[in-house]
């Protein structure tokens, strides 16, 4: 493709994980295809990177099958109508970051009209609901993927698949950034940091503010000297955690509201209580110790526990194969059992001299300057 023509590259992020994903993306493709346009659903760092936004990310942003179904019309709507566009633009390529209940079933109805298409970050078909792999071979021209161990598994159904590491290993820094966060966020000398990260989606926080809430106030009641930092990435989601904190009567807890700054927040901290998904990696990749919790509804826990084909949820356990942070999920994640392990993570010295040199070892698995080496497997599916 000519470096002077003007292509339309379509793209869906559905969460802010994926925002993320794609901000990196289009600045890598900028360096190639200046004249390009980029448009579809995407959230501010796409739009600041100068995606055209056709619908609001947020009405994407649903997590569990309860919740997707009470949302279902207006999703299927959305989609609807962002594939009559994308058929009336024809994009070069249309690219899926993530959100594979929505993505996928776009990217297939796409590539049937002869639009070639990309997802960039697999489905954990890994972990649950193998018999996605049929539907993805119909769907895409080729997959992206994040981690070392998934490319194999295209590989042998015949998927065209790239690694391209993950893109948080290229921006979060080798050395040690504690001191330094803790300056920018004026955190007093001999304070502990225990930093909390309920999640990012509102559905999320509906299900996990009141449980960090109560955990807080217990390791709050044990630990003296501790200060929790709280980084919220809307407005919105701030409005659910304050309402919880209210209800729970936590006011007096030495706490701290962020709006964004989470990674300044993880590398302040000395132990992180994350909720389950992309903060999980970006906790282990700052090298911190890290309680993972998780609920949701329970239709979609019983579902979801059912196509479960691992035991792990915590993307470092998950990469490393082994427990190296507990996971506490569901019935188990109760403020006492959160608050325990989360006070063994701060004082625990094998935990503390052992868990950073694992972390690390994830770190240089991942670092494979991601935003480039996903330009090039653009390029090439554009040529």
């Amino acid at each position: 493709m000519s470096q002077d023509s003007a292509p339309l590259i379509g793209m869906v992020a559905g969460e802010a994980s994926g925002d993320f994903l794609g901000a990196h993306l289009i600045a890598a493709l900028r360096k190639r295809l200046p004249k390009a346009r980029f448009a579809g659903i995407g959230g501010p760092g796409m739009e600041a990177a100068g995606f055209d936004a056709w619908f609001p990310m947020e009405r994407l942003a649903v997590r569990g099958y309860a919740e997707v179904l009470r949302h279902y019309a207006g999703i299927v709507s959305i989609r609807r109508k962002l594939a009559r566009r994308m058929l009336q633009e024809r994009p070069a390529l249309f690219i899926g970051i993530d959100a594979p209940d929505f993505n996928i079933s776009l990217e297939t109805s796409l590539k049937k009209q002869g639009v070639r298409t990309m997802h960039y970050v697999s489905p954990s078909v890994w972990a649950w609901r193998g018999g996605r792999m049929r539907t993805i071979s119909r769907a895409v021209d080729r997959m992206l993927v994040l981690f070392p161990f998934e490319e194999e598994l295209y590989r042998r159904r015949g998927v065209p698949v790239t690694y391209v590491g993950h893109p948080l290993a290229d921006v979060i820094p080798d050395a040690d950034q504690t001191a330094s966060a803790r300056e920018q966020l004026r955190i007093l000398s001999g304070q502990s940091v225990v930093t909390l990260l309920p999640g990012s989606r509102q559905s999320e926080l509906k299900y996990m503010a009141a449980t960090f809430i109560r955990t807080a106030k217990l390791i709050a009641m044990r630990r003296h000297g501790i200060r929790f930092l709280v980084p919220l990435v809307s407005r919105e989601t701030r409005e659910i955690f304050e309402t919880a904190l209210y209800a729970e009567e936590a006011e007096s807890l030495p706490l701290t509201i962020l709006f964004g700054h989470s990674r300044d927040a993880i590398s302040a901290a000395d132990a992180v209580l994350v909720a389950s998904g992309t903060a999980t990696l970006e906790t282990g990749l700052y090298r911190k110790p890290m309680v993972i919790a998780y609920r949701m509804a329970e239709t979609s826990w019983r579902i979801m526990s059912r196509m479960r084909y691992q035991p792990w949820v915590g993307l470092p356990n998950i990469i490393a194969g082994e427990f190296l942070v507990p996971e506490l999920l569901q019935q188990d994640a109760t403020p006492e059992n959160l608050a325990q392990a989360m006070i063994n993570s701060l004082t625990d010295p094998v935990v503390r001299r052992r868990l950073p040199e694992k972390l690390a070892a994830i770190h240089r698995l991942l670092k494979q300057n991601t935003a480039e080496r996903a330009a090039d497997a653009v390029l090439q599916c554009m040529n």
